[in-house]
């Protein structure tokens, strides 16, 4: 019986392996140009942001609260503006987009760099966040949403292996950099990469748009029309799933963003950490691309309710798991969870609603997803400042990961009731 599990699990790897690479190969120019965005986004990223948490904190003599409110004020404000910002990919081609998207994005690094006063620095992670987390990654996931439709969840699949491209490289070059031009010099490094690299290389591939071909129709219809902006935020489906899209951005940024705080009371080391980045970048790279063979077969409702459950293990081991080791296991399960719902959050939307209104669509979601990973950071510092434990905080995300996988199982049932 192992002996067949072992030669099955060989087989589907395989051949998931090749159709994978027939796909990259018919599809590169545009994957690429999906992988980029979302790999540049990093310095919008929370996981980029927090590298630099002490040195702020320090210079600016922030307190963690402080820090973590001031965080959650800037990116609210930009949960806010997405909304009206993210409609332009509707109405912009992804190359257009991409040549206003990315030079605000340096901008923001550029301030970042010189900024000494904390209104200004309040400004800087509003655009950080705006540009970054916010609209390169909504404008990478709506070309691929919208290009693709057989094949959406490998297009989502690879182009969000950007994010965890950067996740895994980032942190140890920031780190690096650090010691050699300091952290406003890093950022300072950054606005030129943007202008130089990023922006050439996603304007050239991205600067024609795909056609969905004819073999790209080879799965069964899942909608009946494509909804708007306004009927979607009627269905009251659509806030159920939202309890899906957030936790993953709540969780993971809360826990990196008081990553100094985390070492602080475990005794772990910066080091550790970082290397274990890689831990989590291969997880969520494996994941990401079997989700994406799951999510074309079986479609990305199906997949809803189990990408909870590694989330959940996540939390519980680091809560539970003193030693150093427990980094690495904690990375790993949180590399499966993101995998998983990089994949689906990139492909369910389109699944149930449509491509027509899709940028106005995925703008709201982004924008909910910006906001969780507002209040996270800013609730969790708070009720630190308070006297609440974090590691019993983290505990708590565990169990409420449990009872979202329940409501998923709920919600996936009412979903395929309309198919």
């Amino acid at each position: 019986m192992a002996l067949f599990l072992l030669v099955s699990v060989g087989q589907f790897a395989v051949q998931t392996l090749m159709d994978y690479r027939t796909f990259i190969r018919d599809n590169a120019r545009w994957l690429t140009g999906g992988f980029m965005l979302c790999l540049f986004s990093s310095f919008g990223q929370t996981f980029f942001i927090s590298l630099s948490g002490g040195h702020i904190r320090a210079e600016y003599g922030l307190s963690n609260g402080e820090w973590g409110s001031l965080y959650m004020f800037a990116t609210l404000a930009s949960a806010l503006t997405l909304p009206v910002l993210g409609r332009i990919v509707d109405f912009l081609s992804v190359a257009k987009t991409a040549l206003i998207v990315i030079p605000m994005l340096a901008l923001a690094c550029g301030l970042m760099a010189v900024s000494t006063h904390w209104l200004l620095l309040i400004g800087t992670i509003y655009l950080l966040r705006l540009f970054g987390q916010g609209m390169m990654t909504h404008t990478s996931m709506t070309a691929m949403g919208r290009w693709y439709s057989g094949h959406r969840g490998r297009a989502v699949s690879i182009a969000t292996l950007g994010h965890q491209a950067g996740e895994a490289l980032l942190p140890i070059v920031m780190v690096a950099l650090f010691f050699w031009i300091g952290w406003r010099g890093t950022w300072a490094l950054s606005v030129g990469f943007l202008l130089l690299v990023a922006l050439p290389i996603v304007y050239l591939t991205m600067r024609v748009e795909r056609q969905p071909k004819l073999n790209d129709k080879k799965e069964v219809k899942r909608i009946s029309k494509d909804w708007t902006r306004a009927e979607v935020l009627r269905d009251p489906l659509f806030w159920l799933l939202l309890l899906g899209v957030l936790a993953p951005s709540f969780i993971g940024t809360t826990i990196f963003f008081h990553q100094a705080y985390l070492l602080e009371i475990r005794g772990w080391g910066a080091e550790a950490f970082a290397s274990a980045f890689i831990v989590m970048a291969t997880m969520t790279i494996t994941f990401a691309l079997i989700s994406g063979y799951l999510v074309d077969r079986f479609g990305s409702v199906r997949v809803l309710p189990f990408y909870f459950l590694p989330l959940a293990m996540a939390c519980f081991s680091l809560y539970g798991i003193s030693p150093e080791f427990g980094i690495y296991i904690f990375m790993a399960f949180l590399g499966i969870s993101y995998g998983i719902s990089s994949t689906l959050f990139g492909a369910i939307w389109p699944e149930i609603y449509g491509t027509l209104h899709l940028g106005a669509i995925r703008s709201v979601t982004v924008a909910m997803m910006v906001f969780s990973s507002a209040m996270g950071p800013g609730v969790t510092g708070l009720l630190i400042d308070a006297g609440v434990s974090y590691l019993l905080q983290i505990f708590v995300m565990g169990c409420y990961c449990l009872a979202a996988s329940l409501i998923m199982l709920f919600v996936t049932r009412k979903l395929l009731s309309r198919t």
